[in-house]
């Protein structure tokens, strides 16, 4: 699932970095090649329409975690986010998917939520909350998943933090998470090597500012597509927030 940029796109939110201009042709052209990435892994595309009042919109992993049959949809921590959740969910019940929502006061960002295997991290950051935990792991539990809270500093998700290799290997920033509760996390050369979208059990997409990650990878093994995201990047986001994987 993915959302086109919309026209107001350079007025997202930014939290943790200093604002610089978005040029949004330039962002819609990336946002092509990107999504042009996924379908050459073989991915299905399912495409939302574009917002023209929702800046932010076009991170349209924030707005539904997907687990199974199972979409739960979120209430950002951003008030004014929360109507992009609308569009994600008439898209996942066309898809024939069980709906659960994050209920009042709890707050969710799908960026705060990484699954390996049966353990899913729920990022406890400026945009999720205790409460919001507390519903993903029942919700999550009910399906035989292990949910751990993971406490997040100086960025915006966890996945901005960490991300996971096709082996489950967790790749990141130290600094930016609670390593005690990980049982390990491999060092990303750079920040934007801690966003990992992993497209099979041998393929990995990365931003194109990640150079010195993508040539970790590929010695490591691994087919490694990179893509420029700098627009995006702009916005404090990663290869990750894009996209949707069901």
């Amino acid at each position: 699932m993915v959302r086109p940029p919309g026209p107001r796109l350079a007025e997202g939110i930014v939290t943790y970095i200093d604002r610089r201009p978005v040029d949004g042709e330039l962002a819609a052209r990336q946002h092509e090649v990107y999504v042009s990435a996924l379908a050459a892994a073989g991915r299905r595309i399912r495409a939302l329409p574009a917002s023209g009042a929702q800046p932010d919109a076009v991170f349209v992993e924030d707005t539904v975690v997907v687990c199974d049959g199972l979409a739960v949809l979120t209430r950002p921590g951003a008030p004014q986010r929360r109507a992009e959740v609308i569009a994600a969910e008439k898209a996942v019940r066309e898809l024939g998917l069980e709906v659960a929502r994050i209920e009042a006061p709890g707050t969710l960002d799908g960026g705060d939520v990484l699954q390996v295997g049966d353990t899913v991290y729920v990022g406890r950051s400026g945009r999720t909350n205790e409460e919001a935990f507390c519903q993903m792991a029942r919700l999550f539990g009910a399906l035989g998943r292990h949910v751990v809270s993971v406490p997040v500093t100086g960025c915006l998700h966890l996945k901005s933090a960490m991300t996971a290799l096709p082996d489950g290997t967790l790749i990141g920033l130290p600094e930016r998470v609670d390593t005690a509760v990980l049982p390990g996390l491999l060092v990303a050369p750079e920040p934007s090597g801690a966003h990992v979208l992993v497209l099979s059990e041998n393929e990995v997409l990365l931003a194109a500012s990640a150079l010195r990650t993508a040539e970790h990878l590929s010695a490591e093994g691994y087919a490694v597509t990179t893509v420029d995201i700098s627009e995006f990047e702009a916005l404090e986001a990663g290869v990750t927030c894009l996209s949707v994987l069901i």
